[in-house]
């Protein structure tokens, strides 16, 4: 997640654009407010101002109050808003996406809603897990005991590096100090990775709910994209965070697994590897002016035209 004080100046006119916008910004224990067109953010320390049109998605952590005015600005500059845990690793809830176009959900429809090209994207998100493995013709089960055994590889891999025993995976959904210090740290590290993965869905106006992989569940997209960074990222830290055992090891999962976000820019490699996944270029999201904050509104016509919005088409032609 970026800070403002890293970025440099830009333009009135590239500051509508949202390729030149901060990814996330995270707030935490301060009063949101507007200033014009500025968001502020007021603390202990004083006030910070933000150009709304460089947000992408605004990240509200604990401790923070945010105004109707506020909204509505974030609104009109087409920031996405999400309520999250210390640093963005809990999902509460969230506002409208970043983006103002349909064209990475309808990717994403279009490739859930037939099965060929579901199973397509499903094989791609374990390549993109699992490097090096083949997964050109696998069916479902394949794929499913190819991640039983990579798991059961990193879960060993993890022990042997870290020396902390490890017997099995076991979850307790009722009771999460049921556990011993490894298996709390790997649900803690689940549950963050679960929060970023759904930040990072909303801001791009995904459906969380269209899974290829997981299924059934309102955040089953989520899911998926979560496990993308489950080996590499969620577990290595879960297994280093429970060398000092169970007291506290949560809280110390989450602090360890929210650097290596930080570090990784897991974030922005998040937002690239679902539009790679979904073959989606972005061109849906550029207006004829090339500017993509603005709102752009077609009808529906025969032979997958795009007709303008706005207009009374009853009496002209349509081509």
């Amino acid at each position: 997640m970026s800070t403002v004080s890293r970025r440099g100046a830009s333009s009135p006119r590239e500051l509508t654009r949202v390729g030149d916008r901060l990814s996330f910004v995270y707030l935490e224990r301060c009063t949101v407010h507007r200033d014009s067109n500025a968001i502020t953010a007021e603390d202990a320390d004083g006030v910070t101002h933000i150009p709304s049109a460089t947000i992408g998605t605004l990240l509200l952590g604990p401790g923070t109050r945010v105004t109707h005015q506020a909204m509505a600005l974030l609104g009109d500059s087409g920031a996405g808003v999400a309520w999250v845990g210390e640093h963005g690793v809990r999902y509460y809830a969230g506002g409208r996406a970043l983006t103002r176009s349909s064209g990475l959900i309808e990717a994403q429809a279009t490739a859930w809603a037939n099965r060929r090209t579901r199973l397509a994207v499903a094989r791609a998100m374990y390549r993109l897990r699992f490097p090096g493995e083949d997964t050109a013709g696998r069916t479902r089960q394949d794929l499913l005991g190819m991640e039983g055994r990579r798991l059961k590889d990193c879960y060993r891999r993890e022990s042997l590096r870290t020396g902390v025993p490890w017997h099995r995976r076991d979850y307790h959904r009722d009771d999460f100090s049921a556990g011993d210090a490894p298996n709390q740290a790997v649900t803690a590290a689940a549950q963050c990775m679960y929060g970023v993965s759904h930040s990072v869905v909303v801001a791009l106006g995904c459906s969380p709910g269209l899974g290829f992989v997981h299924s059934g569940h309102e955040r089953s997209f989520v899911m998926d994209v979560a496990d993308f960074y489950k080996t590499e990222i969620a577990i290595p830290a879960a297994f280093d965070a429970a060398v000092e055992g169970a007291d506290d090891v949560a809280a110390r999962t989450r602090r360890m697994l929210r650097d290596r976000i930080n570090r990784t820019g897991l974030l922005d490699r998040c937002v690239r590897d679902i539009k790679d996944l979904l073959g989606y270029d972005g061109k849906r999201d550029t207006t004829e002016a090339g500017d993509a904050s603005q709102d752009r509104v077609t009808l529906q016509s025969d032979g997958d035209l795009h007709v303008e919005s706005g207009r009374n088409h009853g009496d002209e032609p349509l081509w």
